[in-house]
């Protein structure tokens, strides 16, 4: 299978789910408010502290500030006209490797 196809398929799966628009209208005070969000969370936390499994509430909060770091006005400007904003997407490039390579070593690095 080639490489432009499966890009093609990926690009046509989150333009038919609208996808980016759903992430846009997410009500982040409505959802830290909402007790079927708050209570699971909670529970995972407390579990997660329980077992000692640190390395794992690391983990989880990286990825939870990357799902919140995506939805602020300062992604929405990375691209602007059609045109990629180099200078802007830069620090977003280093910014995820540097969470990606924390989590690689968190998952991947000698533990206790």
């Amino acid at each position: 299978m080639d490489f432009k196809a499966t890009v093609g398929s990926i690009r046509e799966f989150v333009d038919k789910t609208n996808l980016p628009q759903q992430v846009r209208d997410v009500d982040f005070p409505g959802l830290f408010t909402n007790p079927w969000f708050l209570v699971p969370l909670i529970a995972l936390a407390c579990y997660l502290i329980y077992k000692k499994a640190f390395r794992d509430m690391i983990i989880l909060g990286l990825i939870l500030g990357v799902w919140y770091a995506s939805g602020t006005p300062y992604m929405q400007t990375l691209v602007v006209n059609g045109e990629v904003q180099v200078a802007k997407v830069l620090p977003v490039v280093f910014g995820g490797a540097a969470v990606l390579g924390l989590i690689i070593y968190l998952l991947l690095g000698r533990s206790d």
